[in-house]
């Protein structure tokens, strides 16, 4: 037997949902991530599924209001793109409709000075002319960050 297991304690359904209602309101959670919690609780699939419609029907728990927080931190606290936000909200398992919601709640204005505001801390000790290896580099950085290519080599041009 796997030695991980060995000690873990299972709960029953009751305590379980009691745990679930700690964890999600200290924090806005997925219903994939409640449900992997569960499962690792020890329940089993209809415990599962009761446990998650109870959570929902209380409002512990709520897709739409967890893409908007994640969507909305992300953005605004690790400056992630459009991009790398939609794909961690897909590993999530959020429906499409929640995405593209979620994502069109981040206003054009804010992205674009998001956007200028990062080129400016990566360019700040820079000398100018700017070169293309810098020009390689903040493409790079913003890419990993989840901006889009276009919007990306449109400030990166127009900069510089």
């Amino acid at each position: 037997m796997d030695d991980r297991y060995a000690n873990k304690k299972v709960y029953t359904p009751h305590q379980a949902k009691l745990k679930a209602e700690n964890y999600c309101a200290y924090q806005e959670r997925a219903q994939q991530e409640v449900r992997d919690k569960l499962y690792e609780w020890g329940l089993h699939f209809d415990d599962v599924e009761n446990t998650i419609s109870e959570l929902i029907s209380e409002n512990f728990l709520n897709e739409e209001r967890f893409a908007m927080a994640y969507a909305s931190g992300k953005f605004r606290i690790k400056s992630w793109g459009r991009v790398k936000i939609r794909q961690y909200l897909k590993l999530k398992k959020i429906p499409e409709k929640l995405i593209k919601s979620a994502i069109n709640t981040i206003s054009s204005e804010e992205y674009e000075e998001k956007i200028e505001h990062l080129i400016d801390l990566k360019t700040k000790s820079e000398k100018k002319p700017y070169n293309l290896k810098l020009k390689a580099k903040l493409y790079n950085y913003l890419a990993a960050k989840g901006y889009e290519n276009d919007i990306i080599l449109q400030k990166i041009h127009k900069d510089f």
